[in-house]
């Protein structure tokens, strides 16, 4: 459990964490490979094959999760597609209650997303979780992903929060043990990030 009293900035994922990974996944995973299969007349499956290599190649990196780079990449309108499916992009159910809970307890709330900002602004538009925090900050503004210490380290000088009394909420177990490395003591993982899919087992980070 975590003692509440000695935490004063919350650090919070966007995509499975606040907002129901389902998009995403399916954005990714079923809607991109359907057009990359139609425009470079090949079968779904062969679509899907090509973009796990490319998506392989840049994991974990900023270029992972840049909407101009996958545009370029796979010469699609990456953006117009997101908005295509927009009726897909979902608060988590106990997401409000929560955060208004951490308001009112005078916690700090900074949202920390990989996201494009143009995936950011769609989110936020489709929801108005903007509403519930008192920074927004997306990691291409820094040119690198919270993977990466050399994010943790911008993100500390920007921010000036105490390690000691922060608390780092995500669904990538990667992520959490980047914050780990760097000295985040108050860790929290997201077991069902996606409501369509079984909730993961989580052996600590």
């Amino acid at each position: 459990m975590l003692d509440w009293s000695q935490i004063d900035t919350v650090l919070l994922d966007m995509d499975g964490t606040l907002l129901d990974l389902h998009f995403d996944n399916h954005f990714w995973l079923e809607l991109i490979p359907a057009k990359l299969a139609q425009k470079n007349n090949i079968s779904f499956e062969e679509a899907k094959a090509d973009l796990a290599a490319r998506y392989e190649a840049v994991a974990g990196n900023i270029q992972w999760y840049c909407l101009d780079y996958w545009q370029k990449e796979l010469s699609l309108p990456i953006v117009e597609l997101k908005r295509e499916i927009q009726d897909l992009i979902a608060i988590r159910k106990d997401v409000p209650l929560f955060l208004k809970a951490l308001k009112t307890s005078g916690k700090k709330l900074i949202l920390l997303t990989n996201a494009h900002p143009d995936s950011l602004s769609l989110k936020i538009e489709r929801t108005q979780i903007d509403s519930y925090l008192d920074e927004i900050i997306s990691t291409h503004e820094f040119g690198v992903s919270k993977e990466h210490q050399s994010l943790w380290k911008q993100l500390e000088e920007r921010l000036e929060f105490n390690k000691n009394r922060t608390l780092f909420i995500d669904d990538s177990l990667i992520i959490l043990e980047s914050a780990k490395t760097f000295g985040i003591k108050h860790l929290l993982a997201v077991a069902n990030p996606d409501s369509k899919k079984v909730t993961n087992e989580i052996r600590g980070c």
